[in-house]
């Protein structure tokens, strides 16, 4: 059929990518950074929480110099989620953008979780419980803090949305897509509708909203001819990048950790460990999200005078189980368990493993013990996990990938590097291309996999799945003793 491209646009640059239509084999691609507001030395856009729109245009402008594009038959577009976009009923923006990390808006997701009878309320209506990373909750902030700006807001766009829209050429038509959706806190995954009387209260009054697409269905074509998809938001571009199905679940590693599964139903958690997304295939993507992942190593590195491949080569000298040295990583207090205002727990000190090897071995596998327990929440609620990819750079580490499989207890794949996102958007745009050309089903994107994922290492648990199981079962011990019915035995 030809090539297309992805675009990504994340919270610090442009990404561009351009595939074969048929294998996904990537041909060209392109990076730029966002430009800082005002002056060069301005601040890092890795600490913004506020950027101007026009940026990200510049970044792409950028990014796709020299010819990337050229002869690009459809273009798919992912944003980073949960960014607020507001416009007045002429379009035009009513403030800057505000970006996914902005954290003012806590005590506003506090009091709108309230509002509506605490968190098992919000699972029901939208399956997510209000954050402040969230749009509903930025809209809150914007009610309390800036009521004149408040007032003037007619629509509410994400990233993504808004850079669709302008390389539409700004239509009348303003769309977005069900996964990106999914992380506004006021549209359903289960329902597939917005539910608008939330906006009304959060910001006083409802706003134009844009038309949620299905995932092959185009956002529609440029003044050139150029198809567009529908786009989505960063995480879901990722899963569809990666070829995620049933049965396929991800790890991210970062300084706090993300666990999430392709799943064919919506979820309903009264607790709220569970946040419902939509993904971008037609599915559903359950995500449950920890505070503490890598900075748990990084601070055990610290504490023994390493990095993280010193501790990675101390902690395979030790053996399962750390001598009996159990880590509770609960760094920054933790999300699963629900215990926000705890501390980290080193049990089992003797005197035999006192030793460096064993104090790091116990940092690997309490941080691991603690995702596998974000993905038993998962299995709780029916959600197949028949293997587990590894993402994120600490995913190369040779203690991660030789214990993650035991503590699992599923095939872990570690994917070659490669941005997943704009992967992600470029096979939408491949699948919308093919829609429409009567080349592909509207229900099942294009298989990319063998052309993504070749290069990825795979690690069977294999017969030492019965130590992984008393390594989890010691630290389940200690999580029990030290923080009772925290939660249900495995």
């Amino acid at each position: 059929m030809g090539i297309v491209a992805g675009i990504d646009s994340s919270a610090e640059g442009t990404t561009v990518i351009v595939c074969d239509t048929d294998s996904g084999a990537v041909l060209k691609q392109g990076y730029a950074p966002h430009p800082a507001d005002g002056d060069e030395g301005g601040e890092s856009t890795r600490r913004r929480t506020e950027a101007d729109p026009q940026s990200w245009l510049l970044s792409l402008g950028e990014a796709a110099k020299g010819g990337v594009l050229e002869g690009v038959r459809a273009i798919g577009v992912s944003g980073q989620q949960h960014g607020l976009i507001a416009l007045d009923a002429g379009g035009v923006l009513v403030r800057p953008a505000m970006l996914w990390n902005d954290k003012r808006a806590q005590l506003a997701a506090a009091d709108l979780t309230e509002s509506l009878g605490g968190p098992a309320g919000w699972a029901e209506a939208v399956g997510s419980v209000p954050q402040a990373a969230y749009p509903i909750a930025k809209l809150r902030w914007l009610a309390q803090h800036e009521p004149a700006s408040a007032h003037r807001i007619a629509e509410v766009l994400q990233p993504h949305d808004w850079l669709v829209w302008q390389l539409l050429d700004r239509p009348a038509r303003r769309v977005t897509d069900r996964g990106d959706a999914s992380g506004t806190g006021y549209w359903s995954a289960a329902t597939g509708g917005y539910r608008e009387e939330l906006i009304e209260m959060a910001l006083g009054h409802r706003v134009r909203l844009p038309e949620v697409l299905s995932p092959a269905e185009p956002a529609g074509r440029t003044p050139e001819g150029l198809l567009i998809s529908a786009g989505t938001g960063d995480n879901m571009a990722a899963a569809l990048g990666l070829g995620l199905g049933p049965g396929d679940a991800a790890v991210s590693l970062g300084a706090s950790g993300t666990v999430f599964a392709v799943h064919e139903q919506a979820l309903t958690d009264p607790t709220g460990a569970i946040t419902s997304f939509a993904d971008a295939t037609g599915r559903h993507l359950p995500v449950v999200r920890l505070r503490n992942a890598v900075r748990v190593l990084r601070g055990t590195a610290e504490l023994l005078g390493t990095d993280l491949a010193g501790l990675s080569e101390l902690a395979l000298r030790s053996t399962p189980g750390a001598h009996g040295l159990v880590m509770l990583p609960y760094l920054e207090g933790e999300r699963v368990p629900d215990l926000p205002h705890t501390a980290g727990t080193l049990a089992g000190l003797r005197r035999e493993s006192m030793k460096r090897e064993h104090l790091a071995r116990a940092a690997f596998e309490g941080m691991l013990c603690g995702l596998a327990d974000a993905l038993d929440l998962l299995r709780g609620r029916g959600v197949q996990v028949r293997r587990v990819f590894l993402l994120g750079p600490s995913g190369e580490l040779p203690a991660v990938q030789a214990m993650a499989p035991l503590l699992f207890g599923v095939p872990v794949v570690v994917p070659p590097p490669a941005d997943y996102t704009a992967l992600g958007a470029a096979r939408q745009a491949a699948w919308a291309l093919g829609v429409q050309e009567g080349t592909a089903s509207p229900q099942e994107p294009p298989h990319w996999e063998s052309a993504v994922l070749s290069g990825s290492r795979v690690t069977e648990p294999g017969d030492d799945l019965v130590l992984g199981n008393a390594v989890r079962q010691q630290y389940a011990a200690v999580r029990e003793q030290t923080h009772p019915g925290a939660l249900p035995p495995m």
